[in-house]
């Protein structure tokens, strides 16, 4: 997969319905659910963790506890699945830290891998640069995916022979670039010689194509896709330990049609569609100011819908997740009621830790400072504090997660800290006892860490203590 997709890099021919990739980096692969390389702070959930009945496991799939707010979670995964959730949204309400964003997530992660899933703080809808409507519009259109399928013209096989033609460089006559190759792919059942251009040999040697890979050519746009290595090739080298994936011999012939799916969202082919005609020097300008003409997704809403009618695509309905909603203002809570009633609508899940308070900009008091025309169409979900038990199963997760190792005291103690201050404060004590550790020439966490670390870095009530004792000296 390509990580570093540059936006004037990236095209969609709409019309053709060919998907581009130009790629910058030693490696090009089918479009694939990024790869996290460090944990965030979800990145352990897999799903809400149910059995079959729909009934919560104390520990799975990454969550703890919350048992009755899982199980409803999974009830709404149901009718989401059945088209039964149309005009609906979720509401999850608790105190902080007792696992909104985390059921969040579950839901999307049981919805299947390439959900689109876009989770954002309603603070952030307030921008100098764009309209409330706009911000919303956008992420909206980030939480609907089409799933496009397409039959493509391919040669696929294992990497026999490979023989690159070099000639002094255009750009820069001191040195030599690959201006065209010839490559001999084989499967259980054939095998071809092919002659490429400049384009595919450029491609060839900045992927490091090799005898014993498998890889695949896009006979129509000309990537060259490297799907991993063959199992036993003869004459291929062999490592102890291999970075790319083992495959089977691959069969069948080289050359052939392949059904390709890709996942992109409705605001992917929006930004495609408005940056086709612009201009090069124009593009830069173009994804900073970020506005969507209306034109332009009334012209990719046919398009999608057309791909459907014929077969070639499907949508995905993704997840769009708005933490902290009572900062919502009424604007944005109408627009949100009225985009529940479209057509194209993604799973709109609100989370809050407000009781009854005003809602934002206005002296009318709400329960969750949410309008009570909004709230009628919201499933409301609870999540009450955890227990020491279920604090201590979710350091343990988050631990295992980062890497960490905690002596069994130093466990205890961040438990204790858990419950009598903040599960969050608990878990953010982790790196920096790590790091105390690691001074003291130890890889496991004991409880002196712990205790240093929470000495150092003050939670809610001692920060409050602190500035009541020096009120008098303090800013006001």
């Amino acid at each position: 997969m390509c990580h570093n997709i540059k936006p004037h890099r990236f095209r969609v021919n709409l019309k053709n319905f060919i998907i581009y990739y130009y790629c910058e980096m030693s490696e090009i692969r089918e479009l694939k659910k990024p790869i996290r390389e460090k944990a965030s702070i979800h990145s352990h959930i897999k799903g809400l963790g149910l059995d079959s009945n729909g009934k919560a496991k104390f520990i799975a799939d990454g969550l703890v506890g919350q048992a009755e707010a899982r199980e409803a979670a999974g009830v709404v995964v149901q009718l989401i699945k059945q088209g039964k959730m149309s005009g609906k949204g979720i509401l999850f309400v608790g105190p902080p830290g007792t696992g909104k964003t985390a059921l969040a997530v579950a839901i999307a992660r049981e919805l299947g891998e390439d959900t689109p899933f876009t989770a954002i703080n309603a603070s952030e809808i307030y921008s100098t640069e764009l309209k409330k409507t706009e911000i919303l519009t956008q992420l909206i259109r980030k939480s609907i995916g089409v799933r496009i399928r397409e039959k493509r013209l391919v040669y696929e096989g294992v990497v026999k022979d490979r023989k690159i033609k070099v000639a002094r460089s255009r750009l820069n006559p001191y040195s030599q670039a690959p201006v065209e190759a010839q490559i001999t792919l084989t499967t259980k059942d054939d095998e071809r010689t092919l002659s490429v251009g400049e384009e595919i040999a450029q491609q060839l040697v900045s992927l490091g194509v090799k005898k014993g890979d498998v890889i695949m050519i896009d006979a129509q746009t000309g990537q060259v896709i490297v799907e991993g290595k063959a199992k036993g090739f003869e004459g291929a080298k062999t490592y102890d330990i291999e970075t790319t994936k083992v495959l089977e011999m691959p069969t069948g012939p080289v050359r052939k049609e392949k059904e390709i799916t890709t996942t992109l969202t409705l605001n992917d082919l929006d930004l495609n569609l408005a940056a086709r005609n612009l201009a090069v020097t124009a593009i830069f300008s173009f994804f900073t100011e970020r506005e969507i003409n209306e034109d332009v997704r009334k012209e990719v809403d046919r398009l999608v819908k057309d791909w459907i009618n014929q077969g070639r695509a499907e949508l995905v309905v993704g997840v769009l997740f708005i933490d902290d909603a009572h900062t919502l203002d009424l604007e944005a809570f109408s627009f949100l009621t009225r985009a529940l009633e479209s057509e194209l609508a993604p799973i709109l899940i609100l989370a809050t830790n407000r009781g009854l308070t005003k809602i934002r900009g206005t002296d009318i008091e709400s329960p969750h400072g949410i309008p009570l025309d909004l709230l009628d169409r919201l499933l409301i979900i609870p999540t009450r504090p955890y227990n020491a038990d279920e604090i201590k199963e979710i350091i343990k997760i988050r631990a295992d997660e980062l890497e960490i190792e905690l002596d069994p005291q130093a466990l205890e103690e961040l438990t204790k800290i858990g419950v009598e201050n903040s599960l969050r404060y608990s878990v953010q004590l982790l790196e920096p006892s790590l790091i105390i550790a690691q001074r003291n020439n130890r890889s496991i966490i004991k409880v002196e860490d712990v205790v240093i670390a929470s000495k150092l870095f003050s939670d809610v009530k001692r920060s409050v203590k602190f500035v009541k004792e020096y009120e008098n000296l303090l800013l006001k």
